[in-house]
């Protein structure tokens, strides 16, 4: 009876979340919301509260405290397959080692290229190509208050570069630089045993700028919370269910002004924000002897209009471990047949 209340609500919970959410992403530098590890792909981006490997610098920095040994993960992939350029791509690798008596230490760094693009005047002329990209480095500390409970944080230092020059008659040019914190929580055998919560509040930090501070963009402070149940934990087989709901705390007025992260925090818990920039995942996933896995998804966004479904497989040979996910949307979406591959070494 208990497991079968827990595999309910795990259900129902990210559906409610989302009702009547409908407004869209009114911040910059979103690629520090793509979810990275082909794993967590697999399973509908459903991981905050299993974050139990390298990628946890992301996921929930809480997640390194339960971690021993070290540990190193490399992921790829082609970004947006549907519009078939070889040149837009994602990557991320990640670190993470246990200090002894002190914690777990952690470091990912972030990569995404969006490619060449010809530079014109306004005449039509070519004047060479801009190459753009967005990348993003993070340490991480976490360190366990009790054994079923562990806290982390994040120091990330970003960099946009959109373009050398600016648009037209404006000076300056299209780099901007931020910094920004996370913080995080895994609280495990909650209630009972085989049942984690997960919380990672990321992204905290001031506006990025690119050609002055007048037109600066927020951040994408985001809330992450979630459950983890493992269904089936034997020797052989093991089953583990997983829940996401992610909130935006981004509020954007109609007069184009920002919040400040610390003021959003607040206000986009009021009046039409409070049902606005809700995303929901739910997942599960099966390994057998600890040798292969399965994986299975959704993925819940009204806002993007992403109502996707995703699958995953893992194969591990002692020390190694390759995963592979998988999302469709639907015929002709942009991320239909988005691919993560992810090579884990593990000490």
């Amino acid at each position: 009876m208990k497991r079968a209340v827990v595999v309910i609500l795990m259900g129902l919970i990210p559906f409610m979340a989302v009702r009547d959410a409908q407004a869209v992403s009114e911040a910059g530098v979103i690629f520090l919301l793509i979810a990275p590890g082909a794993r967590p792909a697999g399973m509908g981006e459903a991981f905050v509260a299993v974050a139990d490997d390298a990628t946890a610098t992301w996921w929930n920095p809480a997640g390194l405290g339960f971690q021993r040994g070290f540990e190193l993960t490399l992921m790829h992939s082609n970004w947006l397959p549907q519009f078939h350029m070889p040149d837009l791509y994602y990557d991320f690798i990640s670190y993470r080692q246990e200090v002894t008596e002190l914690g777990t230490v952690g470091l990912n760094v972030i990569f995404i290229n969006y490619g060449e693009t010809m530079h014109t005047d306004e005449h039509g002329n070519e004047l060479g190509t801009i190459h753009s990209y967005d990348a993003a480095i993070t340490g991480s500390y976490s360190s366990m208050l009790s054994m079923d409970f562990s806290i982390g944080v994040n120091l990330k230092f970003i960099y946009s570069h959109l373009s050398e020059i600016g648009a037209g008659e404006e000076r300056g040019s299209g780099i901007g630089s931020s910094f920004a914190v996370d913080v995080g929580l895994l609280r495990r055998n909650l209630f009972f045993r085989g049942l984690s919560f997960g919380a990672n509040l990321s992204n905290m930090g001031p506006k990025i700028s690119y050609i002055d501070v007048a037109q600066a963009d927020p951040l994408p402070t985001n809330l992450k919370m979630g459950l983890a149940y493992k269904l089936l934990d034997g020797e052989y087989n093991k089953i583990t269910l997983s829940t996401d709901v992610n909130k935006l705390m981004v509020v954007r007025h109609k007069n184009g002004s920002t919040d400040p992260f610390y003021q959003a925090l607040v206000t986009a818990w009021f009046g039409e924000w409070l049902t606005k920039n809700v995303i929901s995942n739910v997942g599960v996933e099966y390994w057998y002897s600890d040798l292969v896995g399965l994986r299975a998804g959704y993925w819940h966004d009204p806002d993007g209009k992403i109502f996707s479904t995703t699958f995953g497989a893992s194969l591990k040979y002692a020390n190694y471990k390759f995963d592979f996910g998988y999302l469709t949307a639907g015929q002709g979406h942009p991320v239909t047949d988005t691919m993560r591959f992810s090579l884990t070494f593990s000490f």
